[in-house]
């Protein structure tokens, strides 16, 4: 029920007991009793120089008074409905009861609480808060509105009350990212929200102006890492999860600044300020950087997403992992997954294609590289479709280690990763994998330079057992730093090539080292030691001997640039990849053949 009634009296009568002056009054504090009735001069709002919203029956909301034509006031024990007259604009009110007023009894203050709404069938109890679940209409926005006024002291010569909103404020500016040239016709909710007093666990957001959309929420704090923001654009739903507690305090105007990409939403800025124009302090709702799927597997597209998801990795080595969006690993601390055998990585991490720039990694030990150690004999993991750029790995793991710049040790999937920058180590380095122990390395290259002591090699240190290595080359030299009481062996593709095939591969790195050993040294421009058939394999680099030592029939042959050219290398490649079934394929638009996957 809406109350519209209007007493310029009531006014008038305020402006009186205003000019009265205390001779006019009794000799002490005490007043005639039911010649002073209570009438109040009503403030607050945070009244804004331009509302966001028309005004329509109810702009509290706004900042003003416009539309609030009666409140509940309390004295004492007794609750009153009194009527609200606004001034001419807008900005404050007069409070006021034509019949069975308060009075005051003495020039004392008075207690005074107020508030709208309030419920008719019980005036008495000022209502929990409670807001619309829709608020897409102006109307259900405005009238999720709750202000109050509580347990205020009341002058009698200046009798003013202000009020203030019971509500917080949530304003979402949307910005077209990646993916996007507008965001117009979105659909905006907050999501996560607490259902105390039957309030709705999730908000649709009323379109204020533009790509500006507003909610009024209770009072509350959303959990760090809940999905708070959800975005519907074209076909797509995009969720934004704070990194820290949403904490939503009563009177704040909470302004998230909002990019919407292909690959999810990210945060540019938040403001926590007044309820008229939500500027102030900045806010600690950072980008959480990741969302988490149905199935528990991670969507990640920040660095601090990625740092999040290998904090959950390294209890849980199951949880898989999708990259939406290029990494900046710069100055961050990562912990390689996957620790050994029964600790090893056995999920998925698909890198989308994207690129994590500036992995760096000095470590005692065993394995390092972006994984430690992949799969083992019962479990395979996968790694595939991330380009390592600006890697800085070093072990000084005295003992050995397998070291890589995408796994240490695997037992499981490698395909189509790339990796530059430097990788060093002792025992098993490699430009991509440390050790490969079963499983398979494809479509994989390095351009990373490489040092080891052992079996050093442009993308594996060693193959061994099942592992299979097809359609990979390397481009970054290799350096041996021979131990002299170690069995050694390098090449510019594999140390020591001992798994069951390796197919259609090439490497140009020169091949170097230094000191001497009274184990074998076998090194090579091509491969260290060869213990498996090669097909259609090329080198060419500072060796005229591909392979060091060689156990099986090979296939690889110099490129020297008459007799045997890289388009003719191409060509024999391409068709032995065809043969075997795989969907591989080089191509030559520069000077050394690249890959592309059919």
């Amino acid at each position: 029920m809406r109350h519209r009634l209007f007493i310029p009296a009531a006014t008038a009568l305020l402006f009186a007991l205003a000019a009265c002056t205390q001779d006019e009054l009794a000799d002490d504090n005490r007043l005639p009793e039911g010649e002073y009735p209570v009438v109040i001069r009503a403030t607050g709002l945070s009244v804004e120089a331009t509302p966001l919203a028309a005004h329509s029956t109810r702009a509290a909301v706004d900042g003003d008074w416009q539309g609030v034509t009666s409140v509940a006031l309390k004295m004492g024990d007794a609750v009153k409905e009194y009527t609200v007259t606004a001034s001419t604009d807008f900005k404050s009110a007069t409070l006021s009861r034509e019949n069975d007023p308060y009075y005051w009894t003495s020039r004392d203050p008075i207690t005074v609480s107020a508030w709208w709404p309030f419920d008719n069938a019980d005036i008495t109890q000022m209502p929990a808060v409670k807001v619309a679940e829709d608020q897409s209409k102006l109307t259900d926005f405005q009238n999720s509105d709750f202000i109050s006024a509580e347990n205020r002291k009341v002058e009698f010569n200046n009798p003013t009350l202000e009020f203030t909103h019971r509500t917080a404020r949530v304003t979402i500016e949307l910005k077209p990212g990646t993916g996007f040239t507008s965001v117009a016709g979105a659909t905006v909710s907050l999501m996560s929200l607490s259902a105390d007093n039957g309030n709705p666990t999730a908000i649709k957001t009323y379109n204020a102006s533009g790509n500006t959309y507003e909610a009024l929420t209770a009072p509350q704090t959303v959990a760090a890492g809940k999905p708070f923001i959800r975005v519907e654009l074209g076909s797509g739903t995009f969720y934004f999860r704070p990194q820290n507690n949403v904490v939503l305090e009563a009177g704040n105007r909470y302004k998230y600044t909002v990019k919407v990409n292909a690959t999810g939403l990210t945060l540019e800025g938040c403001t926590i300020g007044s309820w008229a124009d939500g500027g102030g302090e900045s806010g600690e709702a950072e980008d959480l950087g990741y969302s988490i799927q149905n199935d528990g597997s991670y969507t990640v597209y920040n660095a601090d997403g990625l740092l999040a998801w290998n904090k959950a990795a390294q209890k849980d080595e199951s949880i898989n992992c999708t990259l939406t969006a290029d990494i900046d690993l710069t100055g961050k601390d990562w912990t390689p997954i996957g620790t050994d055998y029964d600790n090893a990585y056995t999920g998925t991490f698909d890198g989308g294609g994207h690129t994590i720039t500036g992995l760096t990694i000095t470590t005692n030990d065993q394995y390092a590289g972006l994984f430690g150690y992949l799969g083992n004999f019962g479990k395979f993991g996968t790694v595939k479709n991330v380009v390592m750029e600006g890697v800085q790995i070093t072990s000084n793991q005295i003992y050995g280690g397998s070291i890589g710049g995408v796994v240490g040790y695997s037992w499981g999937t490698i395909e189509n990763c790339s990796v530059s920058g430097s990788v060093s180590g002792t025992v098993y380095v490699g430009g991509v994998v440390g050790a490969q122990i079963g499983g398979s390395i494809t479509g994989c290259s390095s351009s990373a330079t490489v040092k080891g002591t052992v079996d050093v090699g442009g993308v594996a240190g060693q193959t061994n057992s099942s592992a299979t290595l097809t359609a990979c080359y390397a481009t970054g030299n290799v350096t041996i730093e021979i131990n002299p009481a170690k069995n050694i062996a390098g090449g510019s593709l594999v140390g020591m090539n001992a798994g069951s095939s390796l197919l259609a591969c090439y490497a140009t790195g020169n091949v170097t080292s230094t000191g001497s050993s009274t184990g074998y040294v076998h090194i090579g421009g091509f491969l260290g030691n060869n213990y498996t058939t090669v097909t259609a394999c090329y080198w060419k680099n500072n060796h005229e001997q591909g392979i060091g030592y060689n156990k099986k029939s090979t296939e690889a042959t110099k490129v020297d640039g008459t007799g045997v050219t890289w388009q003719k290398a191409v060509d024999a490649m391409n068709t032995a990849l065809q043969t075997a079934g795989s969907e591989w394929r080089y191509e030559l638009k520069g000077a050394l053949p690249t890959l592309r996957k059919q």
